[in-house]
């Protein structure tokens, strides 16, 4: 079966770069693109006329919302009240459970990932919380996750994570991580065990990665290991890393070196190993303390960096500078981490701080953010295949309509997407020849349903808090309404 697809604008690929082909086409057959240019002279079996739209490849997000986001619970809480949203000493001490069931933490990544797909990602390395969880992700819902991903036709990056480590408030507020190197090594033999068995699946949709948690829940050997098998799989390794002001200070204290000095020390860096979100380096403006030049041993490496610009912005902090760190020679991609899994809010948001720190669009423009977000997680995947649209690679190719008024004039059409479009905007997404979904619509999958139990699973995930709160905070002071509740009984008046 041949498809061609034709659209008021397709970013095609000339073997360099993105190029802008107007009233182009693109055709594939089964799951490879066959064609891109102006006019196929060849037959096919169907054509999708997708008029006023932008036909483009879809977004490589390589750290992915897996689960029900907990980031609106934290996302208006100041640096104090941060503390009571994470583990207590005393429901450490008192045996952590799991509080969701077996049947919720699996149905979460179908929730997930029918949000990736409506916003045009194709190809995912999913991340989930662990803060609401006995310990870390078990091989169970990682088995689940999977499937739906695989019947979904979604192509995705994935492993359980695991930790030997968890972030613990102590009484008097102190943060300490608590360690449990077992748990540890059990989440390893897990992960291995899962890229064994599932790298390769539904017809190569499914490849496996290593996702130890981030890096001060981590012990040297654990990384060594997690390094070790990773090359000896031929998979890809992603660790949360020189991400907060905690973890910075916490991995300079126990071996007085920046956490990037750290992995490169440790041999834990390098082309398959990819390191969310690197914004905390030696010489980041609000690091006083570390030396050396971390952007230095991540291009030595051939590291790359994970740019998620929403989530660390609603944080206070952000990448000094995207800019600074291509001109260095650092592979940068790209992933949204947070809900919604929009890359046209993540992309505005980059360029507009990007932009900032520099004084300059030069090098912060929606052009080299779409390649981050395309070509750059196929770089770092070692996937010449994906993240363009071109003859022989994977057909996995996103539909942006232009139609709607809130975009405003057309002018170039990645400059009008990025700035005035959003996730919404995608119409059609086509992953490995398959349609995923068309019209807003995943097929075999009631969207309605899936709000209403994820609307629930979030309102359960929500009480975890108050029981592993520190303080034991009311609702209230717990989770800081924007403005007051007015009683039952009262009236609004001027």
């Amino acid at each position: 079966m041949k498809t061609k697809i034709k659209g008021k604008f397709v970013i095609g690929y000339d073997g360099n770069d993105h190029v802008i082909i107007e009233n182009g086409e693109v055709v594939y057959e089964e799951e490879e693109i066959v064609y891109v240019g102006h006019r196929y002279e060849g037959n096919v079996d169907s054509c999708i006329d997708a008029g006023n739209s932008v036909v483009s490849p879809g977004f490589i997000d390589l750290n992915a919302l897996g689960d029900i986001d907990h980031d609106i619970i934290h996302i208006d809480a100041d640096n104090a009240k941060q503390k009571n949203l994470l583990w207590s000493e005393e429901y450490y001490q008192n045996g952590y459970r799991e509080f969701m069931t077996k049947e919720e933490e699996e149905f979460k990544s179908l929730y997930a990932y029918t949000q990736l797909i409506l916003h045009g990602v194709t190809t995912a390395m999913p991340i989930t919380s662990v803060l609401y969880k006995r310990w870390a992700e078990t091989y169970e819902e990682l088995e689940a996750a999977a499937h739906h991903a695989g019947k979904l036709g979604l192509r995705m990056y994935m492993g359980p994570s695991y930790q030997s480590g968890m972030r613990v408030v102590k009484p008097n507020g102190e943060i300490n991580v608590y360690w449990n190197e077992e748990e540890g090594r059990k989440g390893l033999s897990r992960a291995i065990n899962f890229v064994r068995n599932f790298d390769g699946a539904y017809n190569g949709l499914i490849k496996g990665m290593l996702a130890p948690e981030r890096i001060e829940t981590q012990t040297p050997d654990s990384l060594e290991q997690t390094k070790y098998y990773s090359q000896e799989l031929g998979c890809p390794v992603r660790l949360h890393s020189a991400q907060g002001k905690f973890e910075y200070h916490e991995i300079h204290r126990r071996y007085n070196k920046t956490p990037i000095r750290f992995l490169y020390d440790l041999g834990f860096l390098g082309e398959r190993t990819a390191i969310p979100h690197a914004h905390w380096i030696s010489d980041y403006s609000k690091a006083n303390i570390g030396e050396g030049n971390d952007l230095e041993l991540l291009k030595e490496t051939n590291t790359t960096v994970i740019h998620c610009p929403l989530i660390i912005g609603r944080h206070s902090s952000a990448l000094e500078t995207f800019k600074k760190y291509k001109e260095q020679g650092i592979n940068v991609a790209m992933g949204t981490d947070t809900f919604p899994p929009d890359f046209f809010q993540n992309i505005r948001s980059a360029t507009l701080v990007s932009r900032i720190l520099e004084g300059n669009p030069e090098g912060s423009t929606y052009a080299d953010f779409f390649r981050a977000a395309t070509i750059g997680g196929a770089e770092y995947l070692g996937r010449e295949d994906l993240g363009r649209l071109a003859p022989g690679a994977k057909a996995d190719i996103i539909v942006v309509d232009l139609e709607g008024y809130h975009l405003g004039t057309i002018d170039d059409p990645i400059r009008t997407m990025f700035m005035s479009g959003s996730g919404r905007d995608v119409k059609m997404s086509i992953i490995n020849g398959r349609i995923v979904m068309k019209d807003r619509k995943v097929p075999h999958v009631d969207l309605g349903e899936i709000r209403a139990k994820g609307q629930a699973y979030f309102n359960k995930m929500r009480l975890g808090y108050k029981e592993r709160d520190y303080q034991h905070l009311t609702d209230d002071q717990l989770f800081n309404p924007s403005f007051r509740r007015m009683k039952k009984n009262e009236k609004a008046k001027l």
